[in-house]
């Protein structure tokens, strides 16, 4: 399809604070942004999202950025497709889908 090194993987590592109602509604509203968005959990409050460029994955950033709760923690990392197949599992294993969604199964339109 194309090389694994112009695909993109946007890391997204999330703390937000969960004490009363309100708060939970937030975070509830923040994760289910993200998925909708085309996010997948990796783990807990660390999410992943394949872009087909740079250029792609910068444009959603900004649109990310409009749409950040007030509190908490929020931490992004941008990889290649390359560097994040290198990444090492150490316990557990990968997913269904994580296993199932990659480069391959990616649909450019």
């Amino acid at each position: 399809m194309g090389s694994p090194y112009n695909f993109m993987r946007l890391l997204l590592f999330f703390d937000l604070p969960m004490n009363t109602k309100t708060e939970r509604r937030i975070y509830a509203k923040f994760r289910k942004m993200l998925i909708s968005d085309g996010f997948i959990m990796l783990q807990f409050s660390v999410y992943v999202k394949i872009f087909p460029n740079r250029d792609a994955l910068i444009q959603y950033t900004e649109r990310l950025k409009r749409n950040l709760p007030a509190k908490g923690s929020i931490r992004i990392m941008a990889v290649t497709e390359k560097q994040y197949g290198n990444m090492q599992v150490l316990v557990g294993g990968k997913s269904l889908q994580e296993s199932t969604l990659n480069n391959e199964s990616m649909v450019i339109l």
